[in-house]
């Protein structure tokens, strides 16, 4: 007699398991190479970053298993030997802390695409809110910013903190083009048999001094700093037996400042630009050809300034000479005379279609040839769920 099993007699059959195997789905990998062997361990989507900035806490919160693996995807568990090898231990907890200190964050080719794409809008924010243009005071667009970024070839680096990269732009750019860092303003207080030495290392450090407010035997001293200098300051003041207070980490010419607030309307230009460029124009106007004459044309920060005023200028006068109020979106190359038809636009399937197109180098399509192109993709949809 043959039981189920396919064995003969009364024996039962034995099912082969697959063993030293745990598989796991929908995770993030962090992996390590050490002593020739690849290690693993599985965590949760957007916990590895926040634990490795100090925001998460709890291990349990960011590990799906304190297990070490070989290969996560196929749920190979590492070997002991090759643990101990590699770490002279096989504590998991102690290793899994070790590859997620040190390991690399393994993500899809999309999600790394968008990070560096946040990454690189947040150090062009932080370039541009310590800086400013010499001649106005006032700071760049982040577009502007954005676009000077491309022009000296800068890459981000994922590993490395959005402030630091942003200091290392501000000296690359300062290089090519007219900007400078936007002084601090400190209080400063000292005892009045200081202030002359005070007042003395303000000038070599070419500090702008706001007010100055006498306090019985003490002097305050409202100044404008080049943020470089700060250490240096706050050394003096140490040795001078004063005191310090940051009163504003950036200070920018008073009034309106131009910038690019929403990603969404960044293709038109801001209204307090196109005002700035029709008061220069006019100042223009009014300067002299021996004023003119004093600059030297060769000079690359002065040819830049002039063309970044062109533009603006030239945008202002296209503004100007158009149908009242008329707000245009560069990337469909359309025209809107009211404001909430202009910002409904940006929520459209035709706006999105073009953005998608110009991401792919493709021209704009009107809105019936977008109408026409989405209803094309659904009847190709439409078909592939009854293709056989």
């Amino acid at each position: 007699m043959m039981n189920r099993g396919g064995n003969k007699g009364g024996g039962r059959s034995v099912v082969q398991q697959p063993i030293g195997q745990k598989r796991l789905t929908n995770v993030a990998v962090v992996r390590l190479k050490k002593r020739g062997n690849r290690f693993e361990i599985a965590c949760y989507k957007n916990k590895v970053l926040s634990w490795r900035s100090g925001v998460e806490k709890d291990l349990d919160e960011v590990l799906q298993s304190k297990t070490v693996y070989s290969n996560v995807s196929k749920g190979v568990l590492a070997k002991t030997k090759d643990l101990v090898a590699a770490f002279g231990s096989d504590d998991h907890t102690k290793i899994c802390l070790e590859i997620l200190d040190k390991g690399e964050l393994q993500i899809a080719g999309k999600e790394r695409e968008s990070q560096l794409s946040s990454q690189f809008r947040d150090i062009a924010t932080i370039v541009m809110q310590k800086t400013y243009n010499p001649e106005t005071r006032r700071p760049y667009t982040i577009s502007l910013i954005e676009r000077l970024m491309h022009e000296i070839h800068f890459n981000v680096d994922p590993h490395s903190g959005s402030k630091k990269q942003a200091l290392e732009v501000i000296h690359e750019l300062q290089k090519q083009f007219p900007i400078k860092r936007s002084p601090m303003r400190l209080r400063l207080t000292v005892p009045e048999q200081e202030v002359s030495a005070l007042l003395e290392k303000l000038t070599t450090w070419n500090a702008s001094i706001v007010s100055k407010d006498p306090s019985g035997n003490q002097l305050s001293i409202i100044c404008e700093l080049d943020p470089g200098l700060y250490r240096d300051c706050e050394g003096l003041l140490m040795a001078l037996h004063g005191k310090y207070e940051v009163l504003a980490l950036s200070v920018h010419a008073e009034g309106d400042t131009v910038i690019d607030q929403h990603e969404e309307y960044e293709d038109e230009p801001p209204r307090s630009l196109i005002e700035s460029a029709d008061s220069e124009s006019s100042k223009k106007k009014g300067t002299s050809d021996s004023d003119l004459a004093k600059k030297d044309p060769s000079d690359p920060a002065i040819q830049l300034s002039e063309k970044m005023q062109a533009q603006s200028i030239s945008t202002g006068n296209v503004k100007a000479t158009g149908e009242g109020k008329q707000s245009k979106c560069s990337t469909c190359n359309a025209s809107f005379g009211e404001s909430k038809l202009f910002r409904d636009h940006f929520k459209s399937d035709w706006h999105k279609q073009n953005l998608r197109r110009k991401s792919k180098q493709l021209p704009p399509l009107t809105e019936d040839e977008c109408a026409a192109d989405i209803d094309m993709d659904d009847s190709k949809a439409d078909l592939k769920d009854y293709s056989f």
